[in-house]
C-alpha cells in the first residue's frame, strides 16, 4: 500500500489524540524552534537507483532545491559490493541517505533550520525519485533551548 506524504504537517500521522507530555507543553511557534527534522524510511525502492551514486547525487541535489535549501557541499561514497551513503551539507543543516539495494531500502534524514525551508518536500522528492513502494515519515520540530531563546547571543572570542 502506497502512502502519501503529508503537506508540511509538523507531526504526520498524528490524529487529534495527544499524549500527556504534549498536553503539558505547547507546540513551539516558528520563532520558538530551531528547525524541522524528518526521518524517512523508503521501502521497495528501485534497487538499481539505490546503487547508482551519480543518480543519488542528482536526487539529493533536487531534494535540497525543492526544500528551498542552499546546498553547500555534497559527498557520497559507493560501497562494494553495493550501497551508497550520501551527505548534503546545507546552509540550513543537512540531508543524509544510506541505501541497501539488496533490500530495496533507504534511510533518509533531513534537518533544516529556520522557517523558510520545507524538509517534507525534500522527502517527497526522494520518495518519488527512488520509486518507493511505500514509506514511513516521522517529522518533528526541534525546539529552541530556553537559553538560546531568552538571551542575547554574541560570538565567542577565542584567546590566541
Amino acid at each position: 500500500m502506497s502512502q502519501s506524504l503529508p503537506c508540511l504537517h509538523p507531526n504526520p500521522g498524528w490524529s487529534g489524540a495527544q499524549s500527556n507530555e504534549s498536553l503539558q507543553q505547547p507546540t513551539p511557534s516558528a520563532t520558538e524552534m530551531v528547525g524541522k527534522h524528518c526521518i524517512l524510511e523508503l521501502y521497495n525502492c528501485d534497487k538499481s537507483k539505490l546503487d547508482d551514486e551519480a543518480f543519488l547525487r542528482s536526487a539529493i541535489t533536487n531534494a535540497a532545491k525543492r526544500a528551498g535549501a542552499t546546498l553547500l557541499n555534497l559527498i557520497t561514497h559507493r560501497f562494494e559490493p553495493q550501497g551508497v551513503t550520501g551527505l548534503a551539507l546545507l546552509a540550513e543543516s543537512h540531508i543524509s541517505i544510506h541505501t541497501w539495494p539488496e533490500s530495496g531500502y533507504a534511510a533518509v534524514d533531513v534537518f533544516t533550520c529556520g522557517d523558510h525551508t520545507m524538509p517534507e518536500r525534500a522527502c517527497q522528492v526522494l520518495c518519488q525519485e527512488l520509486t518507493a513502494g511505500h514509506h514511513k515519515l516521522k517529522s518533528f520540530r526541534r525546539e529552541t533551548p530556553a537559553a538560546l531563546g531568552s538571551e542575547l547571543r554574541l560570538p565567542i572570542v577565542l584567546a590566541a
